[in-house]
C-alpha cells in the first residue's frame, strides 16, 4: 500500500511550510464554521419545533439535510479539490456555505429551512476534505503531521460546545436566524485569511475525469443516506425505505467494481483492503454513530425536561468540548507510546461508558454529577478515538490524493453520524410517542396527539391547556424513557467499534 511521502521542496512550497502553523489556523477556522453550525442548529430544534411548528421528524430534516447532500457530495468534493486545487475548493465552499447561511436566516416554514439547510451541505462538501488534505500537504514532518491532525481534531470537539454556547447567546436575545447569520463573518474572515496564506495545492497527475465515478457516488451515497435517514421514522420494512436501500447497494456495489478497474479512480477502493484504513473509517463511524444521536437527544433533555435556557443548555456543553480539546492532541502523544489499537478501542470503550452512564438520567439528576461525568467520560473517549483514526486514515494515501482521503474520513464521519441520528431518534420516537399516547388517554386527542408529536409540542400544550401539569409529567417521563433506550443504542455502537477495532485495526503502519 502506498504511503506519505515527502513532496520535493520548491519556493512555494519553503513559505507555506514556514508559515504552516497560521495555514493550520485558517483551515481550523472554516472547519469550526461548518461543525459549529451543526451544534448551534442541534441546540436550536426546541425553538424551531415551537416557532415553526416543526414534528420530531421536520426537525430531524433539519438536520439531516444538511448531513444528506454534505455525505453524498464528500468523495465528489475532495476529487475536484485534489483536481482543480485545493485552496481553490475551500475558498469556493466558503462562498456557498455563506450564501446560502444568509439563505437559511431568511426562510418562514419548516420545508424552506430544510431546502436551505440542503444548500449549505453543498458548501460544506467543498470545506471539509480541503481542510485536511492542506494539511497533508502543508506539514510535511509525519510527527508535525500527527500533532496537526490532533489540532484539526481537537477543533471539531471544541466546536461541539462552542456552537451551544454560542447559538444560545443568539437565542437568547434574537430571533433563531441569528444562528445562520453568525456564519457570514467567520466566512468573510477565513476567506480573506486563506487568500493570503494558504498554498495551492493539487494531484500533479490527476489522470481523466471519472465523471461516471463521480455520478455513482454522488447517487449511491445520497440514496444510501436518505433510505437510513427515512428508515428511522417511516419503518425500516417500509418498501419506499427497502427500495431505496436495495438502489444505493446495487448503485455503489457497482461503483466499487467501475472503480477498481480505472487506472485513474475517484476512489482506489483497493485501500480497504488495508485493515489500518478500513478498520479506522469504521472506528470513526461508530464514534460519531454514537456521538450525533446522543446530542440530538441531549439538546432537547437539557431545555425541555430541565428547563435550562438555550444559553444555559450551551454553557453545559463546555466541558464536553474542552475535554475534547484535551483528549485529541493527547492522543496523538498516547498513539506513538501504545499503538493505534490501544488508544482507539479505549476511547471507543470510554464512550461506551459515557453512554451507559447517560441512560441512567432522570428528569431531576443533578448536572454537577451523573450529566456532568457521563459528558465528559464521553468526551475523553471522542478524543481519543478520533485524532489516531483519522492518522491512519489519511497516513494510507500518497498526498497527491489527500484530498479523497479526507473525504473518506469524513464521510465514514457523516455516514456514521447520520445513522446515529436515524436509529438513535427512531428507537427513541418509537418509545416515547406510544407512552405519551398510553399516559394521555384520558386527555382529548387534541392533546394527546400533540403531545406524542415531540416533547417541545407537548411542553408548549402544558402552558396552554387546563390540566397542564400533567400533560407536561407525562412528556417527561415518556422522554426519559426514551433517552435511556437511545442512550444504550449509542453505547452498543461504540461497544462494537472497540471490539472490532482489537481485533481489526493494527498498531502501527505496515
Amino acid at each position: 500500500m502506498t504511503a506519505l511521502t515527502t513532496p520535493a521542496p520548491t519556493p512555494a512550497r519553503t513559505r507555506a511550510h514556514a508559515r504552516r502553523w497560521w495555514i493550520l489556523a485558517v483551515l481550523c477556522l472554516s472547519l469550526f464554521m461548518v461543525v459549529v453550525d451543526n451544534t448551534i442548529v442541534n441546540v436550536a430544534l426546541p425553538t424551531l419545533s415551537q416557532d415553526l411548528g416543526a414534528s420530531t421528524s421536520g426537525l430531524q430534516w433539519i438536520v439531516d439535510a444538511y448531513t444528506l447532500v454534505f455525505s453524498a457530495l464528500l468523495l465528489a468534493g475532495g476529487h475536484l479539490g485534489d483536481r482543480f486545487g485545493r485552496r481553490r475548493a475551500l475558498q469556493l465552499g466558503l462562498v456557498v456555505f455563506a450564501a446560502t447561511s444568509g439563505l437559511a436566516a431568511t426562510t418562514t416554514t419548516t420545508g424552506q429551512l430544510i431546502g436551505a439547510r440542503a444548500l449549505m451541505g453543498v458548501g460544506a462538501a467543498l470545506i471539509f476534505p480541503a481542510t485536511l488534505a492542506i494539511i497533508i500537504d502543508v506539514f510535511t514532518d509525519t510527527r508535525e503531521r500527527a500533532t496537526a491532525i490532533g489540532i484539526w481534531s481537537a477543533v471539531t470537539g471544541l466546536a461541539v460546545a462552542a456552537g451551544p454556547v454560542t447559538g444560545g447567546l443568539l437565542l437568547e436575545n434574537y430571533w433563531w436566524g441569528s444562528v445562520f447569520l453568525v456564519n457570514l463573518p467567520i466566512a468573510a474572515l477565513a476567506l480573506a485569511a486563506g487568500w493570503w496564506l494558504v498554498p495551492d495545492s493539487r494531484d500533479p497527475h490527476p489522470g481523466r475525469l471519472d465523471r461516471p465515478g463521480l455520478v455513482m457516488s454522488v447517487v449511491g451515497v445520497g440514496l444510501l443516506v436518505w433510505a437510513i435517514i427515512e428508515g428511522g421514522h417511516r419503518g425500516w420494512t417500509a418498501p419506499e425505505v427497502v427500495a431505496t436501500g436495495t438502489v444505493a447497494l446495487v448503485v455503489l456495489g457497482w461503483f466499487v467494481r467501475y472503480e477498481a478497474r480505472r487506472d485513474h479512480p475517484l476512489l482506489d477502493v483497493r485501500l480497504f483492503t488495508n485493515p489500518r484504513f478500513s478498520a479506522a473509517s469504521a472506528a470513526i463511524a461508530a464514534a460519531f454513530f454514537g456521538l450525533f444521536g446522543f446530542i440530538f437527544l441531549i439538546t432537547q433533555y437539557l431545555q425541555l425536561v430541565q428547563g435550562y435556557s438555550p444559553l444555559e443548555a450551551g454553557l453545559r456543553t463546555v466541558p464536553f468540548a474542552v475535554t475534547t480539546g484535551v483528549f485529541s492532541p493527547l492522543s496523538i502523544v498516547l498513539m506513538r507510546r501504545f499503538g493505534t489499537t490501544r488508544v482507539v478501542a479505549a476511547g471507543l470503550a470510554l464512550m461506551s461508558v459515557g453512554f451507559v452512564l447517560a441512560s441512567t438520567l432522570s428528569v431531576d439528576s443533578a448536572y454537577l454529577g451523573p450529566i456532568l461525568a457521563s459528558m465528559v467520560v464521553m468526551a475523553a473517549g471522542l478524543g481519543l478515538t478520533t485524532s489516531p483514526a483519522t492518522e491512519a486514515i489519511m497516513g494510507a494515501l500518497p498526498p497527491a490524493k489527500a484530498g479523497v482521503g479526507s473525504a473518506v474520513n469524513d464521510t465514514t464521519r457523516e455516514l456514521g453520524g447520520t445513522l446515529g441520528v436515524a436509529v438513535v431518534g427512531s428507537v427513541f420516537a418509537g418509545i416515547y410517542g406510544p407512552r405519551v399516547a398510553d399516559l394521555l388517554s384520558d386527555q382529548p386527542t387534541a392533546v394527546s396527539e400533540p403531545a406524542a408529536e415531540s416533547v417541545g409540542a407537548a411542553v408548549a400544550l402544558a402552558e396552554q391547556v387546563p390540566g397542564g401539569q400533567a400533560v407536561l409529567v407525562a412528556a417527561q417521563d415518556a422522554f426519559m424513557a426514551g433517552f435511556s433506550v437511545g442512550s444504550l443504542t449509542a453505547a452498543a455502537a461504540t461497544a462494537a467499534g472497540a471490539v472490532l477495532a482489537l481485533l481489526w485495526l493494527p498498531a502501527r503502519a505496515r
